[in-house]
């Protein structure tokens, strides 16, 4: 008699996103408890990102003391971005982006950093990118949950490289 085993299909992820997934989860578990449901990797859980940042860059907390965490938060981003545009993370020389369908690299960890200078936004940014990316999320449903008009600011720095 032989045996035969099943084996499933596993998705894998490319070697690329392991330590932003790992970023991100860091930064999330160092949030206080009762904010931590509000990071459910939705598109609207980027306000609570930006939100965040703004309150640490209040506090006047120096950069040095928060770099970890700005870092964990655009990670956190990107893989907002990777889930709601069907995007996948891209790395070289220690650098990571996250690379849209069509082909446009997103740098979310920066724009964390400018989230912090008062200069970015992480819910802007995942807008940008899934609307570049044809707004479709990897199941090919429309990304949902953006406000019909909003302010922005100046848009350097926040454009696709």
């Amino acid at each position: 008699m032989t045996a035969h085993f099943g084996t499933t299909r596993q998705e894998t992820r490319p070697h690329a996103a392991a330590k932003p997934v790992r970023w991100a989860a860091d930064a999330v578990a160092a949030l206080p408890a009762e904010v931590r449901p509000r990071f459910d990797h939705s598109a609207q859980s980027l306000w609570w990102a930006d939100r965040t940042i703004a309150e640490t860059r209040r506090t006047g907390t120096p950069y040095a003391a928060v770099e970890s965490l700005l870092r964990g938060l655009g990670a956190y981003a990107g893989e907002v971005i990777a889930r709601q545009a069907g995007a996948e993370w891209w790395a070289t020389g220690g650098d990571h982006w996250i690379r849209t369908p069509d082909g446009r690299l997103w740098d979310p960890l920066d724009e964390a950093r400018r989230c912090f200078a008062g200069e970015g936004s992480l819910r802007l940014l995942c807008r940008d990118a899934t609307s570049a990316a044809g707004g479709q999320a990897a199941t090919g449903r429309p990304a949902s949950g953006w406000p019909a008009a909003d302010e922005r600011g100046p848009q350097e720095g926040r454009e696709a490289l």
